[in-house]
């Protein structure tokens, strides 16, 4: 159970750690689950409790274990974002997004700014670190070369 938690923490922060440009939405699915995320987390427990109740005000109480099931099926999506999220961050770099990384890194030395650490097997939530800071220390064309 301590594994889910975790993922569930690392999704969260990892959500609130990458950029959300839609430049990045090209090369990433980051940008479009964090938005269905954060659309599931914000609407779909209303949804749930209308549907649950709608089922129960139409077929009467004898389908509450059915309405029960949809409400939690709806309840999960947005926990299911989580978990993705959580995966990817904890999910090695692939080679060619690594050598963006290092050139990014490089590119923020010869600015003068101080780059954090990358080191081989970064994850996705390194990359989310990294381009955080680059976006506060370079302009937005380092993203034309993604």
């Amino acid at each position: 159970m301590n594994a889910f938690s975790s993922l569930f923490s690392e999704g969260q922060r990892y959500m609130a750690t990458w950029p959300m440009l839609k430049a990045l939405a090209s090369s990433f699915p980051e940008y479009r689950v964090i938005k269905a995320t954060q659309f599931a987390m914000r609407y779909l427990p209303a949804v749930a409790v209308l549907v649950a109740f709608g089922h129960v005000s139409v077929f009467g109480l004898e389908q509450l274990p059915q309405a029960l099931a949809m409400a939690l099926l709806i309840l999960s999506l947005p926990m299911q974002g989580l978990l993705w999220l959580g995966w990817r961050a904890r999910h090695p770099l692939p080679l060619s997004v690594y050598a963006w990384c290092q050139q990014l890194q490089q590119r923020m030395r010869e600015a003068g700014h101080e780059a954090p650490a990358f080191r081989y097997g970064a994850c996705y939530l390194d990359l989310a670190c990294i381009l955080n800071q680059a976006l506060v220390c370079l302009d937005d064309n380092f993203l034309d070369d993604l």
